[in-house]
């Protein structure tokens, strides 16, 4: 069964800088785990991961937080495999069977960005359209290689509407899509989601997969 996530309206955000709108969407925002344990045979690592999220007239805010025992931030510029770092992911089809965009950040901001139908053919997004993501995280923005121990760290990005192609006119807008937690580079790869995947090996590129996202 496909999960919902409900995205509360909350219009003040595009007024406020990114460290305000954490502190709001924190106490008004919705809140979900990314637990979803799709290959526990291959891929038992569970690492904590919780988004919170909210949306404005303009933008999507997700504020992702997660604890892990393996850090690693390699890729530092636009479209490289942010996903071999420790990462999280945003899958979202804003029209029923239509294009889906896919935002893939690793704990430094680093992002990699594609607008697809399936898996390939792919659309990346251009630099100008990646530099429209504010963003924040609490690693900084340097690179630098794998180390172990308990550590907790988050990133939020936000999402202008317009980059999807969509506008938001006060009435809810039904969507689909997928969060996601995935480290494919580190000691304990792991390839956690919201929504529960149901192949038979690792790939979050699975609109059929898709639970529903509501922006109020």
């Amino acid at each position: 069964m496909n999960k919902s996530l409900l995205i509360p309206y909350l219009k003040e955000l595009d007024s406020k800088t990114l460290d305000e709108a954490m502190s709001i969407i924190e106490e008004r925002g919705s809140r979900c785990s990314i637990d979803s344990l799709n290959w526990p045979n291959e891929y038992p690592y569970h690492p904590l991961t919780v988004v919170n999220v909210a949306h404005s007239d303009e933008a999507i805010y997700l504020d992702y937080f997660v604890r892990c025992n393996y850090l690693r931030a390699i890729n530092f510029e636009n479209n490289t495999p942010v996903w071999e770092d420790s990462s999280v992911s945003f899958f979202i089809r804003p029209m029923a069977d239509g294009d889906y965009w896919n935002f893939d950040i690793n704990c430094i901001g680093a992002i990699n960005a594609a607008r697809r139908i399936t898996r390939r053919p792919v659309e990346r997004l251009s630099d100008d359209e990646i530099a429209s993501i504010k963003r924040y995280t609490s690693c900084g923005d340097k690179p630098f290689r794998e180390v172990e121990g308990l550590f907790t760290w988050n990133v939020m990005m936000r999402i202008p509407l317009s980059l999807i192609g969509v506008t938001y006119t006060g009435t809810p807008i039904l969507m689909k899509g997928n969060l996601c937690k995935c480290a494919t580079g580190t000691s304990q790869p792991h390839f956690l989601t919201w929504n529960p995947i149901y192949s038979s090996e690792p790939e979050f590129h699975s609109p059929e997969s898709f639970g529903d996202i509501i922006l109020e």
